[in-house]
């Protein structure tokens, strides 16, 4: 049942041109795009444009599927009568939300490997397998966090209008206050203030530095790793009140 759910979201997900287009082509035409105008720079930690923005645009594949084709479809599915459908449908709502969360994790692990192998192929980036599975793992545990994040946000809404222009604004305040269109410390000063409470610009942070083995737990990390807790914290707060509601 499950393997028969999760193919029939991946083909409804190919068929959707505005998700394949924000979560399959943006990010890896702005990350050649970016790279052919910034590729000779040397970024923090003396690190190159590709060990630098490679992990960003992973991670900026993973919010817009998440955001978009995980989020956004679950706004779909309550507003248009879909969950209604599903409980009286041989397929139970565990099966459904582990198929989307699966489709989820396909999905950017297949933007993982594609913007790896760009960087690779385009701007000689190195593969060393033991930081290939390290910075994976990571890659699949900011994958859990921002499914969960995610869920909270999406369940407040009832209405698919306002779900979409929601996902369009904060995609651009993501792109802007993230670290993914230009190092943070070159923006003016209220664009870093932003950052500071946008979470992608934490694990953008920390994604780039696990990917480049430069991880080290100072006040800095340590402040960005407790506030992705507190953040999944309270998503899953939301989410348990937001069930009970459902169930009253």
């Amino acid at each position: 049942m499950l393997a028969t759910q999760l193919k029939y979201d991946l083909i409804m997900f190919s068929r959707e041109l505005f998700y394949l287009v924000f979560t399959i082509f943006v990010p890896p035409a702005t990350y050649i795009f970016m790279g052919q105008l910034f590729g000779e720079h040397t970024y923090a930690g003396n690190l190159s444009y590709a060990q630098t923005y490679t992990p960003s645009f992973i991670l900026l594949i993973t919010f817009t599927v998440i955001f978009f084709a995980f989020g956004f479809d679950q706004v779909t599915q309550r507003t248009t009568g879909v969950e209604k459908r599903i409980s009286l449908s041989p397929v139970s709502k565990s099966t459904l939300l582990l198929s989307s969360i699966i489709r989820s994790t396909i999905i950017t692990s297949f933007g993982y490997g594609f913007i790896l192998i760009i960087g690779m192929l385009m701007y000689d980036l190195e593969f060393q397998l033991l930081s290939f599975l390290t910075a994976y793992g990571f890659f699949i545990l900011l994958n859990a966090v921002l499914l969960t994040i995610a869920s909270a946000i999406y369940s407040f809404f009832q209405n698919m209008n306002s779900a979409l222009v929601f996902s369009i604004v904060i995609f651009q305040v993501v792109i802007f206050t993230g670290g993914f269109a230009m190092p943070i410390s070159m923006m003016p000063k209220f664009i870093q203030v932003i950052a500071d409470f946008n979470p992608m610009y934490h694990m953008n942070n920390l994604f780039i530095a696990v990917w480049n083995g430069q991880l080290t737990f100072d006040n800095t990390v340590l402040l960005s790793i407790g506030y992705m807790v507190v953040l999944v914290i309270v998503a899953l707060i939301i989410l348990l009140v937001q069930n009970k509601r459902k169930i009253g």
